[in-house]
């Protein structure tokens, strides 16, 4: 079965509170640090939205936001973490689409991402970029295809975990270009750039904020961007969905989204019904 949709959001970064029905005052709150647990490891996108957020919120509270990072397992171990916080509204969890994700390809029972949080924001998307390392034979879409196509399973390629971003990313590139990569998952995001940059792995497909710099440093070659128009950090590259083989619905956020906890809730319900037909289109469990 051919995907048929590149996801809106391939990352979707939000705020989520654990059940919080105390009597907190919305007049007194916060009234001393609040904890933000952020599910990802430190360095990426995840984790640099969530200390942008965090010192937004410092600046309008009068109280600090101690970040956490608590990653592992494709954000479980940080979600169940927050869930496991006293519902008084001094734990607050910032995580990704995995939260949907992980419903399906590798659900938690300490936690339930509908029932045991409260929604709070969608906070923002972002765009992708494929990269390669800077010795590649490939400077193309084309040649990158072309030539996994004639060797089926010989190149590999890095991601943050099942069912984080860089992995489905990767998933729905290989499934609607026809082609078939090794995954090798990592828990570091530094230790997957380090791999790429030396070519111990041949392609990579994070968010492109985290890595903006080492495609301007040419430490990394930048083959194609998402969306349905080319990253303004990166005109010169060229969008996956304008290939030939890669022919799909696509958007090109990279941008904060705010909205009303309704609209997070509602989000959040809708991106487990979608990953779920993601993860059985691409055979993932």
């Amino acid at each position: 079965m051919r995907l048929k949709f590149w996801p809106v959001a391939l990352v979707a970064a939000a705020v989520l509170v654990s059940g919080w029905r105390t009597d907190t005052s919305a007049q007194s709150y916060p009234d001393r640090p609040v904890h933000m647990l952020i599910a990802f490891p430190g360095g990426g996108t995840i984790d640099m939205l969530g200390r942008i957020l965090a010192q937004k919120l410092t600046e309008a509270w009068g109280q600090n936001v101690v970040i956490e990072n608590r990653p592992g397992a494709g954000g479980n171990i940080g979600a169940a973490a927050a869930a496991k916080s006293a519902p008084d509204g001094y734990t607050l969890h910032f995580g990704a689409q995995t939260l949907a994700v992980n419903v399906t390809l590798q659900p938690s029972k300490e936690f339930d991402p509908v029932k045991d949080f409260d929604p709070i924001m969608l906070v923002a998307t972002a765009q992708d970029v494929l990269v390669v390392p800077p010795n590649s034979p490939f400077h193309s879409v084309k040649e990158l295809i072309d030539y996994a196509k004639v060797h089926p399973g010989e190149l590999n390629y890095a991601s943050l975990g099942t069912g984080t971003s860089g992995h489905l990313a990767t998933v729905m590139f290989s499934d609607l270009a026809g082609i078939k990569l090794q995954h090798v998952p990592y828990t570091s995001v530094s230790q997957a750039a380090t791999d790429v940059i030396s070519g111990r792995i041949a392609v990579f497909l994070p968010t492109l904020g985290g890595h903006i710099g080492n495609v301007t440093a040419g430490r990394m070659r930048a083959l194609a961007v998402s969306g349905r128009a080319r990253a303004v950090q990166l005109p010169d590259v060229e969008r996956i969905l304008a290939m030939p083989d890669v022919k799909e619905k696509g958007v090109t956020l990279y941008r904060f989204v705010g909205g009303s906890p309704e609209k997070l809730g509602a989000f959040l319900k809708s991106e487990i019904a979608k990953w779920a037909e993601v993860a059985q289109s691409a055979s993932l469990k």
